[in-house]
């Protein structure tokens, strides 16, 4: 029987995350979603409007067996820019900002531990701002967010955006991808 365990991680638009998660071996899924906001069940474009607190989210369910938690936050941060505040390229406002929700005290050390050592190892030239926050209020995106990226391979956005970050990753993590 699988160890399944949950991460919550906000990292900018969720199609590339979700994406990203979903061809890793060891994760069962990951599924697109907002949570840290004060809206229950928000639509996509009351959390597009900045005004609900929320930040489009990835949750990623994954077999702690074959997988860690450190693992996770490691893919985590190589998928985006965890520098900038409220914002990821082009992408800007408070619903894409850099943050782990933990759904326990260990995640929560992990993602601290990480984060200060990211700082120590000066890997970025600015400071890291990811918020740690406890879960809270986590709803699921709608239906068609969903492995958005693979169902529309003709969207603009995900051609000049999401396409090439995912080439990178899938490059940088290739031992790491489901066969």
């Amino acid at each position: 029987m699988a160890n399944i365990q949950h991460a919550t991680l906000a990292g900018g638009c969720f199609w590339c995350i979700e994406s990203a998660f979903n061809s890793v071996e060891g994760v069962e899924s990951a599924f697109s979603g907002y949570a840290g906001g004060h809206t229950n069940n928000p639509s996509y474009e009351q959390v597009c409007s900045g005004n609900t607190g929320h930040a489009e989210v990835v949750r990623v369910n994954f077999d702690a067996d074959k997988l860690t938690y450190r693992d996770v936050l490691e893919i985590f941060f190589a998928l985006h820019n965890p520098t900038q505040l409220n914002k990821q390229g082009n992408d800007v406002g408070t619903q894409y900002r850099s943050a782990i929700f933990y759904h326990d005290d260990a995640q929560k050390a992990e993602a601290e531990k990480i984060i200060a050592e990211i700082g120590a190892e000066n890997i970025w030239p600015e400071p890291v701002v990811t918020e740690v926050v406890e879960i809270n209020n986590y709803t699921q995106a709608e239906d068609y967010h969903q492995d958005y990226f693979s169902n529309n391979p003709q969207n603009q956005y995900c051609n000049m955006v999401v396409a090439p970050k995912l080439a990178k990753f899938k490059k940088n993590f290739a031992s790491r991808l489901k066969s």
